[in-house]
């Protein structure tokens, strides 16, 4: 039987969005909110509704950790009580987004008859207004850590340690203002790129080393990572009770000039070169079948480089006629991907099939890993001897290679052609590993298509 009685799982739950909903109220008297804190608002209130009709248990937008945390529900209660109980949160939530709509749009006009909008409101001791920054943080940080691989876990808390390093671990997010924000933005833009590298750098305080001089600033697209990072995480503290308020919204800078050292796709003339060159191999630069069916896979499947060289032989399968490669960190600890998204079945182009590289799979069955001859590094994973060959060896005794031009410009091919060749986003999404996001396919195509549609969208790329 469940632990906890329906009537005490509501009064629970109305305590606990009953205070973020006096929060609410509170900040829209003061201060109002934006239309696109509005705007947002309604989607999620939408999506709840969605999800509400569909009465499983998933976590999306819900403050689970919170709610337990500030009610006193026990991880024992939460599972012996559920659905009924991630399905009542998820009712709270809504309805309290609910309020919070009703009396912004009653603030849109006058009524010389209605009632005052805001009726005072009691505090609440047992639920404080908001979190420290340090505490949201490392929250954040763990209920994202099983979707995001080891290495963007990583980058993602370094983003972050600058937000902590500034306004200190113990500083309420409900202080934090959108002017804070705005400097934040300025200390982004001073930083030194080397800070990470330089020894002398690295020791600075933060708001030391930005007005070190003589140093190159970080470019415009990793200032643009950083906000993203925090629009992410206050959108989060926002949603699950962390914060009154959202902010970095609309922030992010003008992209630099585009820089010659910007990846790109090759050119189709490019990539019929790299093409014969794998396959007839006429002027004898590929020694290695390691190197001929990397760069094929790169080609022909958008995989990323360490994606390809992590490969185990049983990575290779077959569903029905379908042969595919699993991509995915099971296995040897050392494999990883880059997300959850990056876990994913891509199928085999048919001219992979037709060029011999199910017999090359058969050759290696004695062994474990496809490519056994690409070593692992912690920096680079198993990649770097591959991407070193074909950046360094190849493309430039081949005469194309050009600043942006890279094993990496193998993906950018297969996305672009896949686009010109009218397959639909989301499916090439589904094939590179990228996430797809909206209600429709967060929720009801949450399973993604199967091995038949993917195969014949990525049948549509032409070297």
């Amino acid at each position: 039987m469940a632990r906890l009685r329906q009537d005490e799982i509501r009064e629970k739950v109305t305590a606990f969005f009953k205070a973020q909903l006096d929060q609410y109220l509170d900040r829209l008297n003061r201060y109002g909110m934006s239309k696109n804190a509005l705007a947002d608002a309604r989607e999620e209130m939408l999506d709840h509704d969605c999800m509400v009709d569909l009465e499983g248990v998933n976590e999306q937008y819900l403050p689970i950790t919170r709610f337990k945390s500030k009610t006193e529900v026990s991880d024992a209660d939460w599972n012996d009580s559920l659905p009924r109980i991630s399905l009542e949160l998820r009712k709270g939530r809504r309805d309290m987004l609910r309020r919070v709509l009703e009396a912004a749009e009653r603030l849109e006009r006058y009524s010389y008859d209605d009632p005052p909008v805001f009726a005072p409101a009691a505090p609440a001791p047992t639920l404080p207004a908001s979190s420290t920054l340090g505490a949201a943080v490392d929250d954040f940080i763990a209920e994202h850590s099983r979707q995001w691989a080891s290495k963007t876990i990583g980058q993602n808390r370094a983003y972050l340690n600058i937000l902590v390093e500034y306004f200190g671990p113990d500083r309420l997010l409900a202080t934090i203002t959108k002017q804070d924000a705005s400097e934040v933005k300025k200390v982004l833009q001073a930083l030194p790129s080397s800070r990470n590298t330089k020894p002398k750098l690295k020791a600075m305080p933060l708001m030391q080393v930005i007005k070190e001089p003589g140093h190159k600033k970080i470019a415009a697209k990793t200032i643009n990572s950083h906000i993203q990072m925090f629009k992410m995480f206050f959108d989060w503290a926002e949603r699950h009770g962390y914060a009154p308020h959202t902010l970095f919204e609309g922030m992010k800078v003008k992209k630099d000039k585009a820089s010659e050292s910007e990846r790109k796709p090759f050119s189709a003339e490019q990539a019929r070169l790299i093409y014969t060159e794998l396959t007839q191999n006429p002027s004898g630069l590929v020694r290695k079948d390691s190197h001929k069916w990397g760069m094929l896979l790169g080609m022909f499947t958008g995989a990323r480089l360490n994606e390809i060289c992590q490969l185990d032989i049983a990575d290779v399968q077959q569903e029905g006629d379908t042969w595919f490669l699993n991509i995915t960190d099971e296995g040897d600890d050392t494999k990883s991907v880059k997300s959850e998204a990056g876990r994913r079945k891509v199928p085999l182009h048919s001219q992979l099939v037709r060029l011999g590289f199910l017999e090359f799979v058969d050759s290696r069955r004695n062994g474990t890993r496809l490519f056994p001859d690409y070593s692992y590094s912690a920096n680079g994973g198993y990649g770097r001897n591959l991407g070193r060959w074909c950046n360094e060896s190849f493309l430039p005794k081949l005469g194309i290679k050009q600043p942006g031009l890279v094993f990496h410009s193998l993906r950018h091919t297969v996305v672009t052609r896949l686009g010109q060749a009218n397959v639909p986003e989301p499916i090439i999404q589904c094939i590179v590993g990228h996430a797809r996001s909206g209600v429709t396919q967060e929720v009801y195509l949450r399973e993604g298509y199967t091995l038949d549609q993917l195969s014949e969208a990525i049948g549509r790329f032409k070297v």
